[in-house]
């Protein structure tokens, strides 16, 4: 009698215990993940309709891997986007990506992204392999080591592109002054990216670069500014020429080193009626008083066009040079469970005065092109201009 109660009792709350827990279950994930309904017309019984399909019909049903499907199906709906700079990336692949913005990886040493569905390099990073080799920002990737880089994803041509050291890499480039595409071998190696450094020129003009936006450069350019202020530097030439971009709240910090407190640094727009978020400037403001002239070509993308188009917007500082890549979109990197991550657009930025750059770029107050000539012969007319006008 006492198990036949202890039955009876346990067929009446398992129920009841069951549907608690897929209530507070959900519930949980609804607040986790905000679980997005998808709209009725769409018919996700699809997806398990093939899936099942794979599993019953495909004949090594033994070298299946379910992982890997799923990773495939996320990158299907990454790239259904058409958003070049929205990505899935694997375990190994956002270790890759972490490293690199931390500013150490094996490889060749430039930053490449996706114009007109063409692979593009933004920008080579100064002293590295692709630098020496001759690369510039705008050249065009035709083939990786005879693989053709039509519609190929820009984390598959990074794997391609990168490698051990020692190893070498076969790019075939395009570029608009040449009667023919070349083919360029490059050894890699390993490459430290540099952040900011600086000369004195003219006796009185502090020449300060910055090559990218990573976890260190905020480090390194308090060091440097600090030492322009103790030095007898009255100018500022702020060279941001193939400066890719990297952390939105690393140029954000450095641009607050020319505002004054307050002031807008840049607009970052969600779009479909939400509500824009506006960044302002948090000082230190410590550079605020030099004149200033800002450098940009068309390897300056992202951070370093956030940064000349807020000391444009708030102080009219003229910009010498190129019109820039135009790169005018917020990424966030959303790890997933397993160790993989979503690189996403998230929104577009604006510049202080509500301008959106993307795919538009910046256009410089004195356009003065580097011709091939010039590269050969290591003249530097934009620079020789920024001095100019300071002097």
């Amino acid at each position: 009698m006492k198990k036949i109660i202890f039955f009876l009792i346990l067929i009446t709350f398992i129920p009841i215990i069951f549907g608690l827990g897929f209530y507070l279950g959900e519930d949980y994930g609804k607040e986790q993940v905000r679980l997005f309904q998808p709209p009725k017309e769409v018919d996700f019984s699809l997806f398990w309709q093939a899936w099942n399909t794979i599993y019953q019909r495909f004949p090594n049903r033994e070298k299946i891997d379910f992982q890997k499907m799923i990773q495939g199906a996320i990158s299907g709906m990454t790239e259904s986007l058409e958003d070049p700079n929205t990505r899935f990336f694997t375990p190994n692949e956002t270790k890759e990506f972490i490293e690199g913005m931390k500013g150490e990886f094996e490889g060749v040493g430039m930053k490449i992204d996706i114009r007109n569905d063409q692979l593009q390099i933004i920008a080579p990073i100064k002293e590295t392999p692709a630098y020496k080799a001759g690369l510039r920002a705008g050249d065009i990737i035709i083939k990786i080591d005879g693989i053709s880089t039509t519609n190929m994803p820009i984390i598959e041509a990074v794997t391609h592109i990168r490698g051990p050291k020692g190893t070498k890499v076969v790019l075939t480039i395009f570029r608009q002054e040449w009667n023919n595409n070349r083919e360029i071998e490059i050894e890699r190696e390993t490459i430290r990216i540099p952040t900011v450094s600086w000369e004195l020129k003219e006796e009185n003009i502090a020449h300060l670069r910055i090559y990218h936006f990573i976890e260190r450069t905020e480090t390194d350019f308090r060091e440097v500014a600090s030492e322009i202020i103790r030095s007898p530097a009255e100018k500022i030439i702020l060279d941001l020429r193939n400066n890719p971009g990297g952390y939105l709240d690393v140029a954000k910090d450095i641009t607050g080193w020319f505002l004054k407190r307050g002031q807008i640094v840049v607009i970052k727009d969600f779009g479909q009626d939400r509500e824009q978020k506006i960044y302002r400037s948090k000082g230190p403001s410590r550079l605020l008083k030099y004149p200033t002239v800002i450098l940009i070509n068309k390897g300056t993308a992202s951070g370093s066009e956030i940064l000349a188009g807020a000391l444009r917007d708030n102080r009219d500082i003229k910009i010498v040079g190129e019109k820039s890549f135009g790169k005018g979109s917020v990424q966030e990197l959303i790890n997933l469970d397993d160790g993989s991550a979503l690189k996403m657009t998230i929104a577009n930025w604006l510049t202080p005065k509500g301008e959106l750059i993307t795919n538009k770029g910046l256009n410089p107050d004195i356009l003065i092109e580097k011709t091939e000539e010039d590269f050969e012969q290591g003249k530097d007319f934009q620079l020789n201009k920024a001095i100019e006008i300071l002097r």
